[in-house]
């Protein structure tokens, strides 16, 4: 199994990476997990205009993203899984792309062209914040599919 992470960030060197790092590395004998931080010159500046134009840049950089896979967006109006829920989410996929959006979110045209949103939580989240706990959520996941014990 693939699961690509793709999000709106800088590839900044931080405190996360180690602990960003040991949930791929345990996850690697279930699934291999890459993050894409999309962030560039084009964004940055459409941010600055405004929420619409910075939706837009966003999809410029995930749509073409959305052509092989399962396609998830993270999204505060997406669905609440469990981690049960979220576990059966991974089964059955050679390739699942999970997409964190930028400060201002998605575009409505984005999230219509994915398979599945879901919602980490109702509290809006850094975007490290988010990654850590779908990098969590990932682990857990594959562990209960496969009977593991970290999950009890």
């Amino acid at each position: 199994m693939k699961i690509n992470i793709y999000q709106i960030a800088k590839n900044d060197k931080d405190e996360f990476e180690p602990i960003v790092n040991n949930f791929i590395k345990m996850s690697s004998k279930y699934a291999k997990i890459e993050i894409h931080n999309l962030f560039n010159n084009n964004i940055g500046k459409q941010q600055s205009i405004g929420e619409n134009e910075a939706k837009k840049a966003y999809s410029e950089v995930f749509i073409p993203k959305l052509t092989t896979g399962f396609n998830v967006a993270l999204d505060v109006l997406g669905n609440k899984l469990d981690s049960f829920k979220f576990s059966k989410l991974l089964d059955d996929k050679a390739t699942i792309n999970f997409f964190i959006g930028g400060a201002y979110g998605f575009e409505m045209d984005f999230l219509n062209k994915c398979d599945k949103i879901i919602t980490l939580s109702d509290l809006t989240m850094a975007h490290k914040i988010a990654n850590l706990v779908l990098l969590e959520q990932i682990f857990r996941g594959l562990c209960i599919s496969n009977n593991h014990p970290y999950h009890k």
